[in-house]
């Protein structure tokens, strides 16, 4: 079972037991993080993609590591033939989260709204 989850911008393939870093949370180390945001999940019964089957899906997990750093991205400027040139790094801040569960009423089992009709 995976699902695709959306933060800060990015999407995420996650399942559970998997350790995903993402841009720097506000929340400490032992925190529940909850995705709310779930925009795909795949389970044995087929695929689910679309707000109406995903609202109510979320993706819990658990920071391992909050104060984790990106590799080095190194900015170069230049102005060719006038001797400027300008060398600056950047590192991003990450947090750790290790993906506990994978779950909702639409993951395991039927989407709202497929049962029966309601009688007047």
């Amino acid at each position: 079972m995976y699902a695709i989850v959306e933060e800060g911008g990015r999407q995420y393939q996650v399942t559970e037991g998997q350790t995903i870093k993402v841009n720097r949370l506000g929340a400490k180390v032992g925190d529940e993080v909850v995705f709310s945001r779930v925009l795909l999940v795949r389970d044995d019964t087929g695929v689910k993609v679309g707000p109406n089957l995903l609202a109510d899906v979320s993706v819990i997990g658990k920071v391992t590591r909050d104060d984790e750093r990106g590799p080095k991205i190194l900015v170069f400027k230049k102005k060719r033939r006038k001797g400027y040139h300008k060398s600056q790094g950047h590192r991003q801040d990450l947090t750790a989260i290790l993906i506990t569960s994978i779950g909702g009423a639409a993951a395991g089992s039927a989407p709202a709204g497929d049962g029966p009709a309601p009688a007047e």
